[in-house]
């Protein structure tokens, strides 16, 4: 929405056409949009897969088995658990999907940071993305007759919600802080994590577990640890910590933020409003701005 507003501009415009892609300069990664309506990358890998084996003749007898990096929304968590196929939570690094395709378990993947991807490759396809945008879309309107109403990007995600429920997510990057003190937040946030007990109240949530993402390679064996500090609660809410870089330039702090809403009647509302009680939590639990002197 940053690097392609040119194209933002004019999919929000008045006039705008029915479908809008952007690709990164080396093709891999992706954007999608319909008129006026942005879809998140996490929406974009789920929607993909629950329509595929209809859609998309490479996937016609389903998928093997779909795959998502830890901070991406868990909206394709439940397209996996519908379609009763294998489902994996990778850390952040295309290798670990790379892994699973080899070894036959994995079909459809995706991350946060626009990359989605699948087995015809190995490798994140942003152009492959977009054609599968195109097929679903195809697919969905193949018995329209001229003059009906064609089902649009926006139709296609609104269905996706009302069938899965909506996962609203963000993340907010915090450039450039001072890697000591980005340290210490985050050493905090491991005392807070391993202080912490199922069922504690966070405000309004219920604490489910809280951790630092490791993860057990189900092909090689291997095991990385320290993939993300991680706030999981009841109703499927979660926050995210991770810090990336910590060179001349200082470090990275990236904040995920999800809200699952499963009523429909609540489908519509920003997503910064929807997300505004789990922001102000992430803020205060991490007491960031004390830390970094950070406010926006």
């Amino acid at each position: 929405l940053t690097y392609a507003k040119e194209l933002v501009f004019t999919m929000f415009g008045s006039g705008a056409p029915d479908f809008g892609a952007a690709s990164d300069g080396d093709g891999d990664r992706n954007m999608i949009l319909g008129r006026r309506f942005f879809v998140t990358p996490s929406d974009s890998v789920a929607i993909i897969a629950a329509n595929a084996q209809a859609a998309i003749p490479y996937f016609q007898s389903g998928p093997k088995g779909l795959a998502r990096s830890m901070p991406t929304s868990g909206a394709l968590d439940r397209v996996a658990d519908k379609l009763n196929v294998p489902f994996f939570e990778v850390p952040t690094g295309w290798k670990f999907f790379g892994n699973l395709m080899d070894a036959g378990k994995l079909s459809i993947c995706g991350e946060e940071s626009f990359g989605t991807g699948s087995d015809h490759i190995r490798e994140k396809d942003g152009i492959w993305a977009v054609l599968a945008w195109l097929s679903i879309l195809a697919h969905r309107n193949k018995d329209k007759k001229a003059g009906e109403g064609l089902v649009s990007v926006e139709d296609v995600a609104r269905e996706h919600w009302a069938t899965y429920g909506r996962n609203f997510f963000s993340r907010y990057d915090y450039e450039e802080c001072e890697s000591e003190s980005a340290n210490k937040m985050m050493e905090h946030l491991r005392d807070v994590i391993a202080k912490s007990k199922p069922g504690e109240k966070y405000g309004n949530y219920t604490l489910q577990f809280a951790d630092d993402f490791s993860y057990t390679d189900p092909v090689d064996g291997s095991t990385v640890s320290k993939q993300g500090l991680r706030f999981v609660f009841t109703d499927g809410s979660r926050i995210i910590f991770r810090l990336s870089g910590t060179g001349s330039a200082g470090a990275t702090i990236r904040i995920y933020i999800e809200q699952f809403e499963s009523d429909a009647s609540k489908h519509d509302l920003d997503a910064q409003i929807a997300l505004k009680p789990l922001i102000d939590l992430a803020l205060s639990v991490s007491k960031l701005k004390d830390f970094t002197g950070r406010d926006k």
